[in-house]
């Protein structure tokens, strides 16, 4: 950095302008866990984008209050204030450096709706506020020069933006200009994030009212609507908050994360979180379903194809990862990701290179990968399923979701999630869910999950024409009678899993040929060998004496 910041030439102008729209394309509506990273990583954005060393943002929180500080960035080596302490604290510690100083201007110079800008420090100040102690401590101050902005909501001071350099600096007006209209991105932030505060207060408290009034018990904090920090994950109980935990973890770097679970317990909503809280959120997310993309499309929906690749491709097409660029890419169901592919996804994964089908170009890519399966990978590691490498690559950081069985103090949080989240459309106006529903609702196992809990009550809205919820459905078995090989037994896949290797067993594991699996099965070869690789068939014991191996079936082992 230059002796002397000159703030007033036209290229600082023009990054101001461009630091402005990134800050309101960025803050315009994030969640409330994606505006706090959002402020911060805005704090440091300013600092980076203007060549400045220090960016603080104050709140007021009422009338006739002295400033918070809620967000502050230092350029190295100088390190921001810990927000953990009380301000005595932080007074004693860091006495009128970075953000402390900040705070003490807002504080001493009695602000109201004009901007502060000082040159050169401890020159510019008033008088009135240079006592010994005040000088003392200036001079062992790194900012040298500073800009307070103070923004008014109301007629009532709302927040504070400072600015400051360890260097003398030159603030034109046109540079002031900028820096208020930064100011009141960032107050009109953090405006929105106490209205949704008092909202989901004002929420709190109607339940606790509506408790009483029927007699129930009172909830000690919003029960029914889901917590903010994670967007649309509800739920606190123990092996939800370990798997937040661990998402919370991971989510500030550019590592792949592996995610286990069950079907419907919540996988995609996780990769939103990851995304949410990431440097990438600025840029796409991508959802990818393995499974529910036809085996000849896969190839050229992940990595595009050129004009002429194959019949009907008449134009160039991006595949997912190329839309993807420097944000993230979802891999749901990578488990049912056929052989072949996997070796491609693999070089991508290592490399961040991939080519077009139709093209030997190689093209790179900056994407952070995010997979999800239900399946047991170690298993279809062991047999031959999955690629070893890739399962590897891919288990950077797995994070188990857990299933609605073994977080069932949840339910009760969910349900009321979920006729908040869809009455409305429905016309509906819920106030009451009956104690021996929502004990039915707690008791059953839930092999479907979440999505499971979420069609009911969707159901039983629609059943419901009055202001008390009445489930459509019952269901009839609970967790004292089933066990999880139960739950896996009831599943349409291991139905037809079961089926399909009976089959087999009876025809001597013969999918072409006289008496074969595929024509006893009123299916094609090929369609019986995708299925029998989507289910994980393998073929277990040797074939009888004399008899031929498929080689297909050998493919699979």
């Amino acid at each position: 950095m230059n002796a002397m910041i000159d703030v007033r030439s036209p290229a600082w102008c023009c990054e101001a302008d461009r630091l402005v729209g990134e800050l309101s394309s960025a803050l315009i509506r994030p969640s409330d866990d994606g505006l706090t990273a959002a402020l911060d990583t805005a704090m440091r954005r300013i600092v980076e984008s203007l060549d400045v060393d220090h960016s603080t943002l104050l709140e007021c929180a009422g009338a006739g209050e002295s400033f918070e500080i809620v967000y502050d960035w230092a350029r190295p080596p100088a390190a921001p204030v810990d927000l953990g302490y009380s301000d005595a604290v932080a007074a004693s510690e860091h006495p009128l450096h970075g953000a402390g100083l900040v705070k003490w201007l807002a504080d001493s110079l009695q602000m109201d709706a004009a901007p502060v800008v000082l040159a050169r420090i401890p020159d510019d100040l008033p008088p009135h506020v240079l006592t010994p102690d005040v000088i003392d401590s200036l001079h062992h101050t790194s900012i040298k020069s500073a800009a307070v902005i103070p923004i008014v909501v109301a007629g009532q001071r709302a927040c504070v933006l400072g600015v400051g350099a360890d260097h003398t600096c030159t603030w034109s007006e046109p540079v002031v200009q900028r820096l208020q209209l930064v100011a009141e991105i960032l107050a009109a932030a953090l405006h929105r994030r106490r209205q949704n505060q008092t909202l989901r207060e004002t929420r709190a408290e109607i339940a606790r009212l509506e408790a009483r009034l029927e007699g129930r018990p009172e909830p000690l904090e919003d029960e029914r609507l889901p917590p903010a920090r994670f967007g649309e994950i509800v739920g606190e109980a123990p092996p939800l908050r370990a798997a937040l935990g661990r998402l919370a973890e991971v989510a500030s770097t550019d590592s792949t994360v592996l995610l286990l679970g069950e079907t419907g317990t919540g996988k995609e909503l996780f990769a939103r979180a990851l995304h949410e809280r990431s440097e990438r959120r600025r840029h796409p997310l991508i959802n990818v379903n393995c499974a529910a993309l036809p085996p000849t499309l896969i190839e050229s929906e992940l990595f595009g194809h050129e004009r002429g690749a194959f019949t009907g491709a008449v134009a160039l097409r991006q595949g997912r990862f190329e839309l993807a660029h420097r944000g993230t890419i979802f891999l749901d169901e990578i488990g049912d990701l056929p052989l072949d592919l996997q070796a491609k996804l693999l070089r991508v994964v290592q490399h961040g290179e991939f080519e077009r089908l139709g093209s030997s170009t190689p093209r790179k890519v900056d994407v952070r990968i995010v997979a999800a399966t239900h399946r047991d990978l170690d298993r279809g590691v062991a047999e031959g399923r999955f690629r070893d490498d890739l399962f590897y690559r891919l288990s950077v950081f797995p994070i188990r979701v857990p299933p609605l069985r073994e977080r069932r103090e949840d339910i009760e949080a969910l349900v009321w999630s979920f006729i908040h989240k869809r009455q409305r459309a429905m016309h509906r106006r819920i106030k009451r869910v009956p104690h021996e529903v929502m004990d039915m609702l707690e008791r059953h196992s839930w092999p479907g999950n979440v999505r499971e809990l979420e069609n009911v009550i969707e159901r039983a809205l629609i059943h419901s024409t009055g202001d008390t919820l009445m489930l459509l459905d019952v269901p009839l078995e609970h967790e004292g009678f089933a066990s999880q090989s139960s739950v896996e037994e009831r599943t349409l896949s291991a139905v037809n899993r079961t089926h399909i290797e009976g089959v087999l067993s009876e025809c001597g594991w013969r999918i072409n040929g006289a008496g074969n699996a595929a024509e006893r099965l009123g299916l094609h070869p090929n369609t019986l060998r995708f299925r029998m690789k989507k289910l994980g068939i393998v073929r277990q014991l040797p074939l009888p004496a004399g008899g031929r191996s498929d080689p297909a079936l050998a493919r699979l082992r």
